[in-house]
């Protein structure tokens, strides 16, 4: 059986004194106006799963006002044992404890994970390949912790850079930099590329499902050491294979080699401008720019599908469905793609949904949901 949320206890957190949620079912829906603390609790489940917020909050802004310390507690089960899990945050520190042992957030990512989906998600589609590498990287993350250290270790290197850039500092400093660049950089682009390319996967064929088989939805991932893109014309784009055809040892020599071509161009901008943090990722619906062309309908469908893809990736890659946080998206889908949604949640997938009100469910699934109406007296 799978790991779930068995219960919630959030103290100090945010708007809360002390909120409770004891016996925690497949579906469970806070209903309540604008600003009393629905999405607030959803951010307390994301940070004592994904070990993340989609806030990107500072410790400061999730600790009540008032107070010094918040704590954020789980029970989860997979139906035959329990496991306690905390979460304390003060003093711009953060303290997770796994049945009252203290563990790094890294060891709580991917224990039980979480793909959330909030309005401005819809970001994904519409806005720069910054949205888009952010939420593969993230998702990453869950799925093994090779790849969150990567990640963490990558950003370390890009800060760093910067601020020899800046400072101008000579190039043999940099070139000692750019090595290590190379060595986690090329390591960061195969797994985000072979990530993406799961993704994609299943991209396609739930966005086929939600237009009807109106359009094709395709991919396009561009390295930013292939400035002539003949590494990615090798590789069918539409099928998403790109770069499947190159090995780690290729990716960090072709690297290392526009790095040394660039330097002239970023001591100019005073920053980094190649690696995978200046990879670009565009998404196309029979083979035009969803953010350019896409009407907002195909726009939504096509980050309902990625939200939708994301779930099944995590399932093959943990044999593990993830908690599904919804943060007030019923609004903006309309009536078919809200159904489409249902149906997948009620697919054994533990739900969170929050609203302003219940006119966008039907009788059917309120009737199997747990309805919690916000606010409850002495909670906030």
């Amino acid at each position: 059986m799978d790991l779930r949320l068995a219960s919630l206890t959030l103290d100090d957190f945010r708007n809360y004194r002390h909120f409770e949620l004891p016996d925690i079912g497949d579906l469970t829906i806070f209903v309540g106006h604008n600003a009393v603390g629905k999405t607030n609790i959803l951010e307390g489940i994301q940070l004592l799963t994904a070990a993340t917020s989609f806030r990107h909050p500072t410790i400061g802004q999730m600790v009540r006002a008032g107070c010094t310390v918040a704590h954020l507690k789980a029970v989860e089960t997979d139906g035959n044992r329990l496991v306690n899990l905390s979460l304390g945050m003060e003093a711009g520190k953060r303290r997770y404890l796994i049945n009252g042992k203290a563990h790094a957030a890294g060891d709580v990512k991917g224990r039980l994970p979480a793909v959330t989906f909030t309005p401005d998600d819809l970001q994904l589609a519409k806005r720069s390949s910054g949205v888009k590498r952010d939420a593969l990287d993230e998702l990453g993350s869950q799925l093994t912790g090779s790849y969150d250290v990567v990640k963490r270790d990558y950003e370390k290197v890009i800060r760093y850079k910067n601020r020899l850039l800046k400072e101008d500092a000579p190039d043999a400093l940099v070139q000692s930099i750019n090595e290590t660049l190379v060595t986690c950089g090329g390591q960061l682009f195969c797994y985000r590329t072979a990530l993406f390319r799961r993704l994609l996967e299943r991209l396609g064929d739930y966005y086929a499902t939600l237009s009807l088989g109106h359009e094709k939805l395709s991919a396009r991932y561009e390295a930013s050491w292939d400035a002539s893109r003949e590494t990615l014309m090798k590789n069918d784009v539409s099928s998403g294979t790109m770069y499947s055809g190159i090995t780690r040892d290729d990716v960090r020599e072709l690297l290392s080699r526009a790095l040394d071509e660039a330097l002239p161009a970023e001591r100019r901008r005073g920053r980094s401008v190649i690696g995978p943090h200046a990879d670009q990722i565009t998404l196309l619906l029979d083979g035009a720019d969803v953010a350019d062309f896409a009407s907002q309908g195909q726009q939504r469908s096509v980050v309902l599908a990625w939200k939708l893809a994301e779930v099944g990736v995590v399932e093959e890659s943990l044999h593990q469905y993830p908690v599904l946080l919804l943060d007030d998206v019923m609004s903006e889908l309309d009536a078919g793609r809200r159904d489409a949604l249902v149906s997948f949640v009620q697919n054994d997938i533990q739900t969170f949904i929050t609203a302003t009100n219940l006119e966008f469910f039907n009788r059917d699934l309120i009737d199997k949901a747990r309805v919690v109406r916000l606010p409850i007296e002495g909670t906030v």
